[in-house]
């Protein structure tokens, strides 16, 4: 796989794989939705100049007290534009980020914007006192954007299409 292939995440489907037409493809990936499913594939509005659009908007567990207690807000987002002349999926990921502070959360301290091929991974832990006595550490929190990413990926694939990633330009 080449440089830029890996940078952008661009995957190929297997060779022998028929592709759907572009109506079915886009079936499959709104088939994705459901309730056990923490994002929404959705048709794009016209000014996110898409044909469809991933989003998971997640708050993650406030921590701090009082003044110091602080709360982050992401949104994921993944742009889909279909190219059915040349059964690919053009993708461009977007994330946002807002951090709010005080009890409740209100006064915005910071917000950043990233764009192009990510994966954002994030855990918090706490410990607590088991059956045996002894202090383990447990999992309170868990967020991971290919949860989101991989079926989408794996549904372009499977219906014959690419899976392109886009840097800069859209």
């Amino acid at each position: 796989m080449g440089l830029f292939r890996r940078l952008t995440g661009t995957r190929h489907p297997e060779a022998g794989v028929a592709p759907l037409a572009a109506a079915e493809l886009r079936t499959a990936l709104l088939a994705l939705n459901g309730p056990d499913v923490p994002y929404r594939v959705r048709n794009a509005l016209p000014k996110e100049k898409a044909d469809l659009v991933a989003e998971w908007r997640l708050l993650e567990p406030a921590t701090g007290v009082s003044f110091a207690r602080k709360q982050v807000e992401r949104t994921i987002r993944t742009r889909m534009r279909l190219v059915p002349d040349k059964h690919e999926v053009r993708t461009l990921d977007e994330q946002w980020e807002v951090t709010r502070i005080g009890d409740p959360p209100g006064l915005t301290t910071s917000r950043t914007y990233g764009r192009g091929p990510a994966t954002t991974v994030h855990r918090e832990w706490t410990y607590e006192k088991g059956a045996d006595g002894r202090r383990h550490k447990v999992e309170t929190f868990h967020f991971d954007s290919r949860d989101m990413k991989n079926p989408l990926r794996n549904a372009v694939l499977g219906g014959g299409w690419t899976w392109r990633g886009v840097l800069f330009k859209w």
